[in-house]
């Protein structure tokens, strides 16, 4: 049951057409885990918690440098050299005191992922390296977990749901392992990008709406223009190829 304070604070939402009073129980029932805590779990963060979710767990093992700042809104000046999972889970509990916030200051690899991930209803990408992007990949689709993916690159993002057994994942979209390197972000970036992966994240739970599958969103910030890439799943892809 929703509280007569929930049905106040969600008020704005559970009038949306099909949202309701039933989706908001969903979310009230739900639980997301975040992989990173910087310039896309930041925003997917805030808007989840703002919007009721009833657990949100976050991945982080980084420490907050003052190069984080122009993007990572959950990070301070006062949080220098801090854990991030400390400074993130602060400022999240303080927003919402009805959702249950867990922090996991890990390094995401093949030995932790399940446990890091296992029974929650959604994964987000909110990494910044293909080489754990794949490690949740392949997670999410043994699991049968939603999974979100979100990446960005100077004033360039992108976005995608995955639906395992569904629809194409990202060994569907990327090949190889690029090498590791310091790349552009301007902070609205992955804001934006966050956001829509936030979005995407409510839907898959309440169940409203048309999902971003089969379909790479790509939001240029040069131009300011949305377009979108058809995906086919791969029959040969190495993670969803046998499903």
């Amino acid at each position: 049951m929703l509280t007569p304070e929930e049905k106040q604070r969600y008020d704005r939402q559970i009038i949306i057409n099909g949202f309701g009073e039933v989706g908001q129980k969903k979310l009230k029932h739900a639980s997301v885990v975040i992989a990173g805590s910087g310039g896309l779990g930041s925003p997917a963060a805030i808007y989840l918690v703002a919007a009721g979710i009833g657990k949100l767990r976050i991945i982080d093992h980084d420490k907050v440098e003052l190069s984080n700042l122009n993007r990572q809104i959950l990070h301070w000046d006062k949080d220098l050299g801090r854990e991030k999972v400390e400074s993130a889970g602060e400022k999240l509990s303080r927003m919402n005191g009805n959702v249950k916030i867990e922090m996991a200051g890990e390094t995401i690899n093949e030995s932790n992922v399940v446990k890091l991930t296992d029974s929650f209803d959604v994964i987000i990408d909110a990494m910044d390296n293909l080489e754990t992007r794949f490690i949740l990949n392949k997670t999410a689709i043994k699991q049968g977990t939603p999974f979100v993916h979100g990446a960005v690159y100077g004033l360039e993002g992108r976005a995608m749901t995955i639906i395992p057994g569904k629809t194409a994942c990202l060994g569907c979209v990327y090949r190889g392992l690029p090498p590791r390197e310091k790349f552009p972000v301007l902070g609205t970036t992955p804001g934006i990008i966050g956001m829509i992966q936030a979005t995407e994240a409510i839907k898959i739970i309440t169940g409203i709406g048309e999902l971003l599958t089969n379909r790479l969103l790509i939001y240029d910030g040069f131009k300011m223009k949305f377009m979108e890439i058809e995906i086919k799943r791969d029959p040969g892809c190495i993670f969803c190829g046998t499903l």
